[in-house]
């Protein structure tokens, strides 16, 4: 008699359609996973994480509604034991470090997804962490250099990373308190902290030195 197989219980997250049902149909074709719902926003992504309670969930990095150092936030308090495994276009390795300092558990980028997503899955329900193979030399190189006065981006915590990155877009403060989820009155006191830490004067320096340090995404 063979003993039965885990099924490893995964909710997908990506605000678009034709990927949540590509990464479905990759991974309905395994013995040992199930797909137990697909989410298009971050809002979506925890209500849905709540109901079905995955093992993992595949968590786009940039949906709409909730970004996603917040959607990591909530879903480790909401649900201490899921894996999150972040997918992303992004081969950024400030994305990266920045997600595992939110305490997520994998990093992966989209366009290895259907020769590594099987695999990331199946190493984050395991207990390991799991780094894209295109992003990996990237993040030790950066880890190693020990130079944390470089860029000034070490420094920053998760929220101001956050606001950095959608200063960098062209957002207005108060469109970035929006995205956030926090008041102008809160964003405006990041944007302080980030002048200070950055060492720079303005909003406009600071757009500058996201685009300079490839921060936006």
């Amino acid at each position: 008699m063979t003993a039965s197989v885990r099924i490893i219980r995964v909710l997908i997250a990506d605000d678009h359609v034709m990927v949540r049902e590509g990464l479905a149909q990759l991974l309905g074709e395994t013995d040992d996973i199930e797909v137990v719902g697909q989410a298009g926003d971050g809002f979506e992504a925890i209500q849905l994480a709540e109901k079905m309670k995955p093992d993992v969930i595949v968590l786009d990095y940039t949906m709409p509604k909730l970004d996603g150092f917040s959607a990591i936030e909530q879903l480790r308090k909401l649900l201490p034991a899921m894996k999150i495994l972040i997918l992303t276009v992004h081969e950024n390795v400030h994305y990266a470090i920045k997600a595992f300092e939110a305490q997520a558990h994998g990093f992966m980028i989209k366009a290895s997804a259907a020769s590594e997503l099987v695999e990331a899955i199946r190493c984050v329900f395991s207990g390991k962490m799991y780094v894209s193979s295109t992003i990996s030399e990237k993040i030790a190189e950066q880890l190693r250099r020990q130079n944390r006065q470089q860029s000034g981006l070490s420094s920053l915590s998760q929220r101001e990373f956050e606001l950095l990155r959608l200063l960098g877009k062209g957002s207005s403060l108060q469109q970035c308190a929006q995205a956030m989820y926090i008041s102008e009155s809160a964003a405006s006191t990041y944007r302080s902290r980030l002048l200070k830490k950055l060492n720079l004067k303005n909003t406009g320096e600071l757009v500058k030195f996201a685009v300079e340090n490839n921060v936006v995404g």
